[in-house]
């Protein structure tokens, strides 16, 4: 018979989570730590609002910067809770709403981590939580998945960035891994949302299994994987992962609300909790035998979990009544062991400052100085010698290039924002280039060319949001698998802005070819490659500001919000409407950092900078040519490069504010 390889044994020991709940509201807050992660304390499992701190047993809980201590009130969100978790078996965390499933199961996947002495342990040794990621998967209760990828696709793509093999091993892998949860069928399949079309709910949510063991993880923890799935998609789901636990030696730990009749049998173990409170952990037979001792009996076959559930309140009260009990008993023996105290060491207690009572430690006390001093030698002796390094499996540069290669895929196959803003482009351009049509090199036909860069400058800047849904969509991607280790936010950050490079260059030719030919504007090769250029890095930096307000956003509607009042003060600063000379003061820094300015005076450098223009003649005599139209503005033929400097240089600020907020977003969660 083949030897069992060794397997991780998970526990938890006295895990106490205390959470800070704001009284009052704040209606103008539009972020916070909350909205780092996606998957923190949810709403339906603790029934209060995210972003609460963590706190260990030991600590005094303080309420969150900037919020007053009496504006808020402690929530135990765990109490004392202890279980644990045997590779080759499925450990089931059951329990109604608020009972602490989800926040246990998080702290076990190290995505919370109270401060405080170690409260996780793997194969009897602390871990650290980063570490710990390297050997586990953590599938969340909603699928977080690009929807225009295929199945196959999804799996090639977090394969390549989570494993060290070669081209052919990634490919095999995959393929097996396909076989496995049963995906053939669908392997070419895109994923698919509510607008798409594509694979059903059970199959999608083992796509998400798929992705967290692509890496062949010893233990995986899952938020409700039967959540939203009918009976049959629900029991396939638990069939395959017992299948995991049992062939493939893993530890499977996952919170379910309410499991049927059949998926209780595939349970090793179960862990009962109720307000944030370990009811019972073991096996069904053991759970019918503790439900037997309180006086209750389950009907012959019935579903004994749903049976437990229904009498949560009668098994809360006897667990209080039994801990009372033990309190009353240590209190019944240290007052039995008082008169047998010499009189000695009663008066040697005294002289010392106590009164013998005081100073002497109850049994939990030396249960828990014990504890600590365990968990010191433990900590002393570091992590477990197999569990990997933190590192990486990729280089930047070969992160970078892989995620480049999976977003231009998205990007591509994303119809409302290629084929709809390609033809979008073209036609605009050949609508603007009809009405503006032919100018005249008059001073009549100067006063349109500005009319008109100003119109292109509010059309091409003011038409980015459609862009948002997808930064949005990427940022919730970014932090779930950043979270799990597979790359570097740096890396995302490079690949999100080479991928818009070529996408936006094609549409800037596409808008500029019709557009600069129909109007007669400056005639030259180069003054039309100039053109294009400043077309090019406008859109390049309405798609920087539109990544910066995306990653900072909560929401479509907030971030579609940001983006247009802060387009529109750029425009009304831009000096179009009103001279920077006329602007008050304290104004005057707006003038300074509108996008639209150095675009703008871009367009009217490389129109009018040619000195053998004339624009008005009298007499036969060229009274105002394009440098006397440039030097009313204050413009010269030098500010042409200048101004191109400047707006890369608003591009990289954007994208590095960009990665900043994401990088603290990622840290937060």
């Amino acid at each position: 018979m083949k030897p069992r390889k060794e397997g991780c044994e998970i526990e938890a020991r006295h895990v106490t989570y205390k959470i800070h709940i704001p009284r009052r509201t704040r209606p103008f807050k539009i972020w916070s730590r909350g909205d780092a992660g996606g998957d923190g304390a949810k709403a339906e499992e603790e029934g209060q609002e995210r972003g609460a701190v963590p706190h260990s047993a030991a600590q005094l809980t303080t309420p969150s910067p900037g919020v007053k201590k009496a504006d808020t009130q402690v929530r135990h969100v765990l109490k004392d809770v202890s279980c644990q978790a045997k590779p080759w078996e499925v450990l089931a965390i059951v329990g109604p709403s608020g009972a602490g499933k989800s926040s246990l199961l998080e702290i076990l996947a190290g995505k919370l981590v109270p401060p405080g002495a170690p409260a996780v342990f793997v194969n009897q040794k602390p871990v650290d939580p980063v570490r710990f990621r390297k050997i586990s998967g953590y599938v969340t209760q909603k699928d977080v998945l690009f929807p225009l990828l295929t199945v196959r696709e999804t799996l090639l793509f977090s394969a390549k960035l989570r494993l060290r093999v070669s081209r052919g091993e990634l490919a095999a892998k995959v393929e097996s891994l396909i076989q496995e949860l049963g995906l053939e069928h669908v392997a070419g399949v895109r994923i698919g949302d509510e607008r798409v079309r594509g694979v059903s709910g059970g199959e999608k949510r083992r796509v998400s299994i798929g992705v967290e063991v692509i890496h062949d993880p010893r233990v995986l923890i899952l938020d409700e994987p039967t959540s939203g799935l009918d009976s049959t998609s629900a029991l396939q789901i638990m069939d395959m992962l017992k299948a995991m636990a049992e062939v493939r030696g893993r530890t499977i730990i996952l919170s379910i609300h309410q499991p049927g009749f059949r998926i209780v049998k595939l349970f090793s173990s179960i862990l009962l909790m109720a307000d944030g409170e370990v009811l019972h952990q073991g096996t069904v037979d053991q759970l019918q035998g503790h439900l037997r001792t309180v006086g209750l009996q389950a009907p012959l076959r019935a579903n004994v979990v749903e049976f437990a559930m229904d009498a949560i309140d009668t098994l809360q009260q006897q667990r209080q009544l039994r801990l009372r009990q033990k309190q009353q008993q240590l209190l019944l023996q240290e007052t039995q062991q008082l008169p047998a105290a010499p009189l000695q060491q009663q008066q040697q207690r005294r002289s010392e400052g106590g009164d013998g009572r005081r100073d002497r430690c109850t049994l939990q006390q030396l249960f828990q100085i014990s504890k600590v001093a365990d968990e010191e030698a433990l900590m002393s002796g570091g992590p477990p010698r197999d569990v990997p390094s933190c590192d990486y499996a990729n280089s930047r540069l070969a992160e970078t290039a892989i995620l480049t290669h999976r977003y231009l895929k998205n990007v591509f196959r994303t119809k409302e924002l290629f084929a709809c803003r390609t033809i979008q482009m073209l036609v605009s351009g050949l609508v603007l280039g009809s009405i503006f049509y032919d100018l005249s090199d008059d001073a009549m036909g100067a006063r349109e060319r500005v009319g008109l860069f100003a119109f292109v400058l509010t059309f091409l800047l003011g038409c980015t949001t459609e862009a948002l849904p997808i930064f949005l969509q990427e940022r919730e991607i970014l932090m779930k698998e950043t979270s799990a280790g597979s790359y570097r936010v740096s890396s995302y950050a490079m690949a999100n802005g080479l991928v818009f490079l070529p996408f936006l260059l094609i549409l800037a030719v596409l808008f500029a070819v019709p557009l600069y030919w129909l109007v007669g504007l400056h005639g030259g090769l180069a003054s039309f490659i100039y053109f294009v250029l400043l077309i090019w890095l406008v859109l390049y930096t309405a798609n920087s500001v539109v990544a910066c307000f995306g990653a900072l956003a909560p929401n479509f509607i907030v971030g579609n919000s940001m983006i247009s009042g802060t387009l529109g003060a750029f425009f009304l600063f831009s000096g179009y409407f009103i001279r920077k000379e006329q602007m008050p003061s304290y104004w005057v820094f707006m003038h300074y950092v509108s996008l639209f300015k150095y675009p703008l005076e871009g367009f009217l450098v490389n129109e009018f900078s040619d000195p053998k223009r004339c624009l008005e003649y009298r007499a036969g005599i060229c009274l105002v040519n394009g440098e006397e139209v440039l030097r009313q503005v204050g413009l010269a033929e030098e500010s042409r490069w200048r101004n191109v400097a400047i707006m890369i240089g608003f591009i990289l600020a954007y994208r590095f504010f960009s990665y900043i907020i994401l990088r603290c977003r990622c840290r937060c969660r």
